[in-house]
């Protein structure tokens, strides 16, 4: 794997705790550079980091804040 791969992926812990479990990426960050775009794609969507996952998931709070409050009314 080259440095530069090896260099973006221990930027982050996540990308690399990733790496570890699934390890059939070896072969495509091995083969280019360019497949990093791909496994942080794949990365956010298993750990739920896109923009949509955290809108949801604050929406989700404000619901359970907003029920919590009505029941202590």
């Amino acid at each position: 794997m080259q440095m530069q791969t090896i260099l973006e992926l221990k930027k982050d812990p996540k990308m690399w705790s990733l790496l570890k479990y699934n390890s059939y990426w070896y072969k495509d960050l091995n083969r280019s550079f360019t497949n990093v775009k791909a496994y942080k794609e794949d990365m956010k969507n298993k750990y739920h980091l896109r923009p949509t996952d955290k809108i949801s998931d604050a929406i989700d709070n404000i619901d359970l804040i907003s029920n919590v409050l009505n029941a202590l009314k």
